[in-house]
């Protein structure tokens, strides 16, 4: 795994500047309307799950896929789904599907950071935002009557610090990448002729 996200670091760095944008635009508007909200994490919620796709269905050197990738990708993309299907839902709902949402894909993060741990440094911001989602989501949980502009301040919040986390470990991947590439032999014998 650490060949395919540090090879493509980029689409790593491309969902934490997705999650930046998305938490800048709960800033720039907090009175968003719900239907907009919706909007937003429906469309934040499809891009996030179609790069953890992306990653997951590449074959490890061993031929397997990556699982955790897919599952995370495949929740992420029918969270999407369900809240561009239900444009009425409710402010509890919602709430309750980020939340959900949220604590599975934080788990799936620590999950693949403990798998990483040993292969790649700088695992532990993996781990590290794995675990900001799973707190997020459990605050949504215990406290839905927090008020849409407090929620929406706090979404905002999470998902900017989410972000940055994703772009410094997709950067620390591509750090490794390079290092791994300048530490491979190149046969300098002349050919046969």
């Amino acid at each position: 795994m650490p060949g395919i996200l540090a090879y493509r670091w980029w689409s790593l760095a491309l969902r934490g500047v997705a999650a930046i944008l998305f938490g800048i635009l709960c800033f720039v508007w907090p009175r968003l309307s719900l239907y907009s909200l919706v909007i937003l994490f429906g469309i934040y919620a499809i891009v996030d799950g179609a790069f953890n796709l992306s990653l997951g269905l590449q074959r490890r050197p061993d031929g397997r896929r990556w699982t955790a990738l897919i599952v995370e990708g495949i929740a992420s993309v029918v969270a999407g789904v369900l809240t561009f299907f239900w444009p009425g839902i409710t402010a509890l709902v919602l709430l309750s599907l980020i939340a959900i949402w949220a604590i599975f894909t934080g788990v799936m993060e620590i999950v693949a950071a403990v798998r990483l741990r040993n292969m790649i440094r700088g695992e532990w911001l993996l781990g590290v935002s794995g675990l900001l989602s799973v707190v997020f989501g459990i605050l949504l949980l215990l406290w839905p009557s927090a008020g849409l502009l407090a929620v929406v301040f706090w979404i905002g919040a999470y998902a900017v610090v989410f972000g940055a986390l994703l772009v410094a470990l997709a950067f620390r991947l591509r750090a490794w990448a390079r290092d791994v590439a300048h530490r491979i032999p190149v046969d300098r014998t002349p050919a046969a002729v």
